[in-house]
């Protein structure tokens, strides 16, 4: 495991910070099964994924408030 990889926190947004409340990530760390991530129905757009950092893309998930704001801002 890299530098860049083991300094990611993937519980966190990598856009502000702020806990992802990731499903995935939470079943990974406490062991007990969890029902379906909210981002498994969020569709991710190219320009919101390329504002992540390069070493936390495919690392760390974005929140549902990040998510549905640059959804929201891209709309317009």
């Amino acid at each position: 495991m890299s530098e860049a990889t083991s300094s990611i926190n993937q519980s966190l947004c990598p856009l502000c910070g702020k806990v992802n409340q990731c499903a995935m990530e939470i079943e990974k760390v406490t062991g007990e099964k969890q029902p379906a991530c909210w981002c498994v129905g969020m569709d991710f757009s190219v320009d919101l994924l390329a504002k992540l950092p390069l070493e936390a893309q495919g690392k760390a998930c974005i929140c549902a408030n990040c998510a549905s704001n640059k959804a929201q801002a891209l709309d317009t």
